[in-house]
């Protein structure tokens, strides 16, 4: 099954529109077109990839003026080509596969860790630390693949058109060790030399601040260029990553993430905190 990507979604989200507006049925739709319905479902919930072909079938079917099929058909050709991702996908599950597909078109980023470094601002030596204390036993050459695919997940946020990214960091995850004290201050480093990026914010929320929304787990928010994608939500759990689209959680995601950022210090005081841990180090 093909990652979930945000063209995938709002390809899906414009066949379904497109149906409902023409008042055909999920059944009458596929009818016409000698499909079944629950491949028809699976077309507008973006869970299988759609033909150019069929999406001017079906478009043809709804009666959509044909500069919009032309779009849509475009559209379809771009979802089948195959991201930078592809390569490293039998390394990891399904769910983690569609959330780094659809980072990669994401163009605002936000992300909380309560325990660790956000993975787009980790060093390979601390990645590899993360790696080598997972719930998982990698071989050597495992933990080398898992760092080259988060390194090249990294490359976007510097870019010829970076997505704004904003991360927020629990203090506790700064002072939890991760390798030894050269790959810490080397990743403290990292974390204060990436802040001065103009599309890279990070804020450190401090120990002081005490219990807070955050507390229980990460936090990624995506944004989109297209006003037609919605906010996409991921929060971390015991048994990997979740996304979350339904409007209700991202209410509750996008107001605990407001949250996060009023309890977290400042920008600049947040630099002034990564100076004083380096001190630490």
């Amino acid at each position: 099954m093909a990652p979930k990507t945000a063209r995938a979604r709002r390809l899906g989200i414009a066949l379904r529109a497109h149906r409902e507006a023409a008042g055909l049925t999920l059944e009458a739709a596929a009818d016409e077109i000698n499909s079944t319905r629950s491949t028809l479902s699976r077309y507008e919930n973006a869970q299988t990839l759609v033909s150019p072909a069929t999406v001017r079938a079906l478009l043809s079917l709804y009666g959509v003026r044909p500069d919009e099929i032309a779009a849509a058909v475009q559209l379809a050709k771009d979802t089948r080509k195959p991201g930078w991702w592809v390569p490293y996908s039998h390394l990891l599950d399904k769910r983690t596969i569609d959330f780094i597909a659809l980072e990669a078109e994401a163009t605002a980023i936000a992300n909380f860790e309560p325990s660790i470094v956000p993975g787009l601002l980790q060093t390979a030596d601390y990645i590899r630390g993360v790696m080598r204390g997972g719930p998982h036993t990698l071989t050597d050459e495992q933990v080398e693949q898992r760092v080259k695919l988060r390194l090249d997940r990294q490359q976007r946020i510097t870019s010829a058109e970076p997505p704004i990214f904003d991360a927020i960091i629990d203090e506790g995850a700064l002072l939890r060790p991760v390798g030894d004290r050269t790959v810490m201050h080397a990743q403290l480093s990292h974390l204060l030399k990436t802040s001065e990026l103009p599309n890279v914010t990070v804020q450190v929320i401090p120990l002081a601040a005490g219990y807070h929304r955050g507390t229980r787990g990460s936090l990624h928010i995506l944004e989109f260029a297209d006003p037609e994608d919605p906010l996409i939500a991921s929060v971390e759990t015991v048994a990997g990553q979740m996304v979350l689209d339904r409007p209700g959680d991202l209410r509750t995601c996008t107001k605990i993430m407001e949250h996060l950022r009023t309890v977290a210090l400042s920008p600049a005081d947040s630099r002034d905190q990564l100076v004083q841990l380096m001190k630490g180090r």
